[in-house]
């Protein structure tokens, strides 16, 4: 159990992320396409079907205020490689002063290729993505979908997220479906209700 300092603390950080989110929401909604940071609820569930503790190369799509990095960070074992890409550039700032020393791309998630070749690494076996496909055009979604299939590895995890009240939208099913065709196998977790907005989560094996 938290002490009492620390647990005021966590929720100093979380009402300062929640204030950021939605401050960058107001100003871009259709590239943030949330109002408040996923639950620690959500977070444990993506990272938990990602099998981040058999994964060698693991790369983050936009990470935001840090939500799922706090729990990648704790569940990737070591040597694992890790990085995460986010195109706004105010989160990649806050991302980098709050974890120090963090490899933060501030540029877009269709060039990972080119990341991960700058690194040493011809392919990643895991992709976590906070990324608003809901909001996204056609052309976003198929560009990004296609660097995906691109850099995993055969058995690779691809794991998103989706909001309930959102998955009835037309470019939500869009997404879906493009997920289902580029990706043998597709599974759809249990929804976290204590979430805000409640949201399930997307895990996609190459």
């Amino acid at each position: 159990m938290p002490r009492p300092a620390a647990a005021g603390a966590q929720q100093s950080g979380y009402l300062m992320a929640k204030l950021h989110l939605l401050g960058e929401f107001v100003r871009k909604p259709m590239s943030v396409g949330a109002v408040a940071p996923s639950s620690r609820r959500l977070a444990e569930l993506i990272t938990d079907v990602a099998e981040l503790d058999r994964a060698a190369v693991v790369v983050e799509f936009g990470p935001g205020t840090g939500a799922f990095t706090e729990v990648i960070l704790r569940k990737i074992q070591p040597p694992a490689a890790f990085f995460a890409i986010e195109a706004n550039q105010s989160f990649a700032a806050a991302m980098r002063a709050r974890f120090p020393g963090l490899d933060i791309v501030h540029g877009s998630a269709a060039a990972v290729r080119a990341q991960l070749e700058a690194r040493g690494h011809a392919a990643c076996d895991c992709i976590v993505s906070g990324l608003p496909f809901a909001s996204f055009s056609p052309a976003s979604q198929d560009e990004i979908l296609a660097a995906v299939t691109d850099v995993l590895v055969p058995g690779g995890r691809f794991v998103t997220f989706a909001y309930l009240m959102g998955r009835a939208m037309p470019l939500a099913r869009r997404f879906r479906r493009r997920l289902m065709a580029e990706f043998a196998d597709v599974a759809v977790t249990r929804t976290i209700w204590r979430n805000l907005p409640p949201a399930c989560v997307y895990r996609a094996v190459k």
